[in-house]
């Protein structure tokens, strides 16, 4: 599969998602700025995987992660965060979004499963509400993409 190809926009992302479970199958959802890709990330997103037939990561946007995270961030652009993610094999899809949460991401797709990292509780996971079942998977101890900086920073 030719890697762009994985890389989608909202409105196929929304036609995607009916199509899939309209097969019967299992939506997975799950985000984050994935700035640089860590073996957290990867055990999460991995994990994410199994909780259905079809994992869709929200990319945040370079604007979106600059918000977030500070001006000297994204440390990849987003088009080199994308590639690398659309190259797992276990990411089947991978979608920009420019606000600070994927909540309006979300609520248009409308996954079987929404899956965040263990810095999150069920409660607090955004857009929740659209989705079947939260799923939190335990934090790789750590792995920070803030830390891995810091400790670059550093030398």
């Amino acid at each position: 599969m030719n890697l762009k190809s994985k890389i989608i926009n909202k409105k196929k992302a929304f036609k995607l998602a009916q199509e899939l479970r309209a097969k019967g199958l299992k939506v997975v959802f799950t985000n984050g700025c994935f700035d640089i890709l860590h073996a957290g990330h990867i055990k999460t997103l991995a994990k994410a995987r199994l909780f259905g037939d079809i994992l869709i990561v929200g990319l945040n946007s370079d604007s979106s992660v600059r918000r977030l995270k500070g001006a000297l961030r994204p440390i990849n652009k987003f088009s080199d965060r994308a590639i690398v993610l659309s190259a797992l094999s276990f990411v089947d899809y991978v979608i920009g979004f420019e606000e600070d949460t994927p909540y309006n991401l979300i609520k248009s797709i409308r996954p079987d499963v929404l899956v965040k990292g263990g810095d999150y509780s069920p409660k607090s996971v955004i857009g929740a509400e659209f989705a079947g079942k939260v799923r939190i998977i335990p934090l790789l101890k750590g792995r920070s993409t803030t830390k891995i900086i810091e400790k670059t920073s550093n030398k």
